[in-house]
Protein backbone atom coordinates (compact mmCIF):
# COMPACT_ATOMS: atom_id res chain seq x y z
CA UNK A 1 0.00 0.00 0.00
CA UNK A 2 1.29 3.46 -0.94
CA UNK A 3 2.22 5.74 1.95
CA UNK A 4 -0.21 8.67 2.23
CA UNK A 5 1.53 11.96 1.53
CA UNK A 6 1.21 14.81 4.02
CA UNK A 7 1.39 17.17 1.06
CA UNK A 8 -2.12 17.35 -0.30
CA UNK A 9 -3.19 20.43 -2.27
CA UNK A 10 -6.86 19.61 -1.74
CA UNK A 11 -6.41 19.66 2.03
CA UNK A 12 -4.34 22.84 1.91
CA UNK A 13 -7.06 24.61 -0.09
CA UNK A 14 -9.79 23.25 2.21
CA UNK A 15 -8.05 24.37 5.41
CA UNK A 16 -7.13 27.77 3.97
CA UNK A 17 -10.82 28.27 3.14
CA UNK A 18 -11.89 27.16 6.63
CA UNK A 19 -9.31 29.37 8.37
CA UNK A 20 -10.38 32.30 6.18
CA UNK A 21 -14.04 31.74 7.07
CA UNK A 22 -13.35 31.58 10.82
CA UNK A 23 -11.06 34.60 10.68
CA UNK A 24 -13.61 36.66 8.76
CA UNK A 25 -16.42 35.61 11.12
CA UNK A 26 -14.38 36.56 14.18
CA UNK A 27 -13.33 39.78 12.46
CA UNK A 28 -17.00 40.72 11.94
CA UNK A 29 -17.70 40.02 15.62
CA UNK A 30 -14.82 42.28 16.62
CA UNK A 31 -16.10 45.04 14.33
CA UNK A 32 -19.51 45.01 16.03
CA UNK A 33 -17.74 45.77 19.34
CA UNK A 34 -16.46 48.96 17.71
CA UNK A 35 -19.79 49.81 16.03
CA UNK A 36 -18.26 49.74 12.55
CA UNK A 37 -19.30 47.78 9.47
CA UNK A 38 -17.09 45.60 7.27
CA UNK A 39 -17.20 48.09 4.34
CA UNK A 40 -16.35 50.97 6.71
CA UNK A 41 -13.39 49.00 8.09
CA UNK A 42 -12.24 48.13 4.58
CA UNK A 43 -12.43 51.79 3.56
CA UNK A 44 -10.46 52.80 6.66
CA UNK A 45 -7.76 50.23 5.89
CA UNK A 46 -7.42 51.50 2.34
CA UNK A 47 -7.36 55.18 3.33
CA UNK A 48 -4.87 54.63 6.15
CA UNK A 49 -2.58 52.30 4.22
CA UNK A 50 -2.68 54.10 0.87
CA UNK A 51 -3.45 57.69 1.86
CA UNK A 52 -6.33 60.01 1.16
CA UNK A 53 -8.17 59.59 -2.13
CA UNK A 54 -11.23 60.69 -4.04
CA UNK A 55 -14.60 58.92 -3.88
CA UNK A 56 -13.90 57.58 -7.40
CA UNK A 57 -10.50 56.17 -6.43
CA UNK A 58 -11.93 54.57 -3.30
CA UNK A 59 -14.83 53.09 -5.26
CA UNK A 60 -12.34 51.46 -7.65
CA UNK A 61 -10.25 50.07 -4.79
CA UNK A 62 -13.35 48.62 -3.11
CA UNK A 63 -15.07 47.58 -6.36
CA UNK A 64 -18.24 49.42 -5.35
CA UNK A 65 -20.31 52.09 -7.11
CA UNK A 66 -19.47 55.73 -6.43
CA UNK A 67 -22.97 56.25 -5.02
CA UNK A 68 -22.41 53.40 -2.55
CA UNK A 69 -19.07 54.87 -1.48
CA UNK A 70 -20.64 58.33 -1.12
CA UNK A 71 -23.26 56.90 1.28
CA UNK A 72 -20.54 54.98 3.14
CA UNK A 73 -18.39 58.10 3.53
CA UNK A 74 -21.43 60.12 4.66
CA UNK A 75 -21.99 57.63 7.50
CA UNK A 76 -18.28 57.54 8.36
CA UNK A 77 -18.14 61.35 8.52
CA UNK A 78 -21.05 61.39 10.99
CA UNK A 79 -19.05 59.13 13.34
CA UNK A 80 -15.80 61.12 12.90
CA UNK A 81 -13.90 58.32 11.16
CA UNK A 82 -13.12 60.32 8.01
CA UNK A 83 -13.55 63.78 6.56
CA UNK A 84 -13.80 65.26 3.11
CA UNK A 85 -11.21 67.87 2.20
CA UNK A 86 -10.65 70.01 -0.86
CA UNK A 87 -7.51 69.07 -2.77
CA UNK A 88 -4.74 71.63 -2.20
CA UNK A 89 -3.77 71.80 -5.89
CA UNK A 90 -7.22 71.53 -7.48
CA UNK A 91 -10.03 72.92 -5.33
CA UNK A 92 -12.62 71.15 -7.53
CA UNK A 93 -11.36 67.79 -6.26
CA UNK A 94 -12.62 66.46 -2.93
CA UNK A 95 -10.49 63.91 -1.14
CA UNK A 96 -11.42 61.60 1.74
CA UNK A 97 -9.01 61.44 4.65
CA UNK A 98 -9.02 59.18 7.73
CA UNK A 99 -9.30 61.00 11.06
CA UNK A 100 -7.54 60.07 14.34
CA UNK A 101 -10.60 58.13 15.55
CA UNK A 102 -10.38 56.00 12.37
CA UNK A 103 -6.70 55.29 13.02
CA UNK A 104 -7.48 54.32 16.61
CA UNK A 105 -10.29 51.97 15.61
CA UNK A 106 -8.14 50.32 12.92
CA UNK A 107 -5.32 49.80 15.43
CA UNK A 108 -7.65 48.40 18.11
CA UNK A 109 -9.46 46.04 15.71
CA UNK A 110 -6.17 44.69 14.34
CA UNK A 111 -4.90 44.25 17.92
CA UNK A 112 -8.01 42.21 18.81
CA UNK A 113 -7.65 40.10 15.66
CA UNK A 114 -4.00 39.37 16.49
CA UNK A 115 -4.93 38.47 20.07
CA UNK A 116 -7.58 36.06 18.73
CA UNK A 117 -5.11 34.39 16.37
CA UNK A 118 -2.43 34.22 19.07
CA UNK A 119 -4.89 32.49 21.41
CA UNK A 120 -5.48 29.82 18.75
CA UNK A 121 -1.75 29.21 18.25
CA UNK A 122 -0.90 28.54 21.90
CA UNK A 123 -0.72 24.75 21.44
CA UNK A 124 1.86 25.05 18.64
CA UNK A 125 5.56 24.91 19.40
CA UNK A 126 7.82 27.79 18.40
CA UNK A 127 9.12 25.68 15.50
CA UNK A 128 5.59 24.90 14.29
CA UNK A 129 4.66 28.59 14.41
CA UNK A 130 7.85 29.49 12.54
CA UNK A 131 7.13 26.82 9.92
CA UNK A 132 3.55 28.04 9.50
CA UNK A 133 4.78 31.63 9.18
CA UNK A 134 7.34 30.69 6.52
CA UNK A 135 4.89 28.48 4.64
CA UNK A 136 2.18 31.16 4.53
CA UNK A 137 4.73 33.78 3.49
CA UNK A 138 5.95 31.57 0.62
CA UNK A 139 2.38 30.93 -0.48
CA UNK A 140 1.64 34.66 -0.36
CA UNK A 141 4.78 35.42 -2.40
CA UNK A 142 3.73 32.87 -5.02
CA UNK A 143 0.20 34.31 -5.21
CA UNK A 144 0.65 38.07 -4.73
CA UNK A 145 1.03 38.86 -8.43
CA UNK A 146 -2.53 37.58 -8.95
CA UNK A 147 -3.97 40.55 -7.08
CA UNK A 148 -3.99 44.18 -8.08
CA UNK A 149 -3.26 45.66 -4.62
CA UNK A 150 -0.17 44.07 -3.10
Amino acid sequence: MEKKSLYNVTNIEKYLRKVDYITRKKGREILTDFNITVPQFTALQILINQGDMTIGELSQKMSLACSTITDLIDRMEKTDLVERKRDEEDKRVVRVEALPKGYTILEEVLKKRIEFLDSKLTSLSYEEKESLDKGLYCLYQAMKDEQTDK
